[in-house]
């Protein structure tokens, strides 16, 4: 680095000071500081307040240029970068600059999210929500033994005996972004496998999953296990019931272990696609299904309980039994979930 800077020496005082704030980190780097040292060390370097702050763990760090822990309450950044890990952003630097930036904040920030990456990945485990698909499908798969999936959670950074929910998720959002939202708490990982998207987490919570994520949850205990109840759940999502989870199916889980064909050939199922050639018939199907009431189904689909009524009794004619009694309720409701299982996500691959 010596030798470039001199060959360099001819170029303006803006690159000769941008070559070394890069060899001031690369040697912090090579001494393998800690994230408190890397924050002393900056503030210094910039003389003024430096800020460190770690998603995963929320943890802050603000050092002034007399290396001790800023008084006070933050001020407003005058220059951020994020810290970016395995392409995920992990956390945020900044400055604390009184008046103008300096012309080297961008290159000292740059460096010192770098820095802060390799801090984070070697004293970790890293706090990075994605993981290595093959170690996590190595983590839930009945094809692993008791020993394979423990070491493979171990170096997913879950401690030995920490309970770990399984998630089956069908979204087109960000696994990384619904995994921090659902378990804030961490440890949290994420991988997209095959058709699914995978997230294991030491707790779930149900009403932060985000709009337009459907998600099955796993019971706490064997990863395999939890990974199946997962699937499991999936599958039975709605529109209207987009996150499941395992233990609340109780019986209803069953109904996916009947065989495709067997469900496919039964007479209420094949009826139930013929409804649902009409979007409006399945919706009201759903809602009746889901209250077990001609009017609470009206508050539902925001109708009057007369054109609610109707619409049951043309499904009902198209079903061959009437829904207003008990037994058409049921077979309604057993005949709608089935034909769910077979068309809705988290199917398992055929073939």
């Amino acid at each position: 680095m010596q030798a470039l800077s001199e060959r360099l020496s001819d170029l303006d005082a803006h690159v000769r000071g941008a070559i070394r704030v890069v060899a001031f980190y690369d040697t912090l780097m090579r001494r393998r500081v800690d994230l408190p040292a890397l924050a002393r060390s900056s503030a210094g370097l910039a003389v003024c307040v430096v800020g460190i702050r770690l998603h995963g763990t929320g943890s802050v760090t603000r050092t002034g240029p007399d290396g001790r822990e800023a008084p006070g309450e933050p001020r407003t950044p005058s220059s951020t970068a994020p810290i970016t890990l395995d392409e995920e952003e992990i956390g945020t630097v900044w400055l604390e600059r009184p008046g103008p930036p300096n012309p080297l904040d961008e290159v000292l920030l740059d460096r010192l999210a770098i820095a802060a990456a390799a801090v984070v990945e070697r004293y970790g485990p890293a706090r990075t929500t994605m993981a290595d698909p093959a170690l996590v499908e190595l983590a839930i798969s009945a094809g692993s033994d008791e020993a394979a999936r423990a070491r493979a959670l171990r170096l997913l950074g879950f401690p030995a005996g920490l309970p770990v929910h399984v998630v089956a998720v069908d979204s087109t959002l960000r696994l990384d972004e619904i995994g921090t939202l659902i378990c804030p708490a961490r440890p949290v990982k994420a991988a997209p496998l095959a058709d699914v998207g995978v997230v294991l987490a030491t707790a779930v919570e149900p009403t932060r999953f985000p709009d337009g994520v459907r998600a099955g949850i796993g019971s706490d205990g064997s990863t395999d296990r939890s990974w199946q109840q997962a699937r499991t759940a999936l599958r039975f999502t709605t529109a209207r019931r987009p996150v499941v989870a395992f233990r609340d199916l109780g019986a209803l889980a069953l109904l996916a272990q009947v065989p495709e064909d067997v469900v496919r050939a039964n007479a209420d199922v094949a009826a139930l696609t013929r409804v649902a050639g009409s979007p409006e018939n399945l919706e009201t199907l759903d809602a009746y299904c889901a209250t077990g009431s001609l009017r609470r189904a009206a508050e539902r689909l925001h109708l009057h309980h007369s054109s609610v009524a109707r619409r049951l009794d043309q499904i009902g004619k198209t079903l061959g039994f009437a829904l207003t009694e008990p037994a058409g309720l049921l077979r309604a409701h057993l005949a709608l979930t089935s034909w769910r299982l077979l068309t809705g996500p988290g199917r398992p691959p055929t073939g």
